[in-house]
């Protein structure tokens, strides 16, 4: 029996969360720069901690493409949701942290932007 892969990403700053999940996460997955990606596939635990919120986020992520050439080795990971709430809650929590965080003028615009 193979043990479980988890993948962690630490978010120093709120700001750095919210620009990846306006480009990349809101859109179901989102992109891992590494030199050793994982074989296409690959099913693992994805956390992601943020500041001003105690638990990390946690979703289940698959390796769909990657690429060791060119200038940004890595790999396209899309989030498999184990029930149609889990994205809506995930981006409820996040709505609400962004809307908290940069005020709902600001945070609507860029949800709106990245919502296509």
């Amino acid at each position: 029996m193979r043990a479980p892969i988890e993948l962690k990403v630490d978010y120093k700053k709120l700001n750095s969360f919210f620009a990846d999940y306006t480009k990349n996460i809101s859109k179901g997955g989102t992109f891992i720069k590494t030199k050793k990606p994982l074989p296409i596939g690959t099913r693992f635990l994805f956390k992601l901690t943020v500041p001003q919120r105690n638990d990390p986020f946690e979703l289940l992520g698959e390796v769909v493409w990657s690429t060791v050439d060119g200038e940004e080795p890595g790999m396209g990971i899309k989030f498999v949701y184990s029930a149609d709430n889990q994205r809506s809650e995930f981006e409820g929590v996040v709505e609400t942290l962004m809307s908290t965080s940069l005020g709902s003028d600001l945070a609507s615009k860029l949800l709106n932007k990245s919502v296509k």
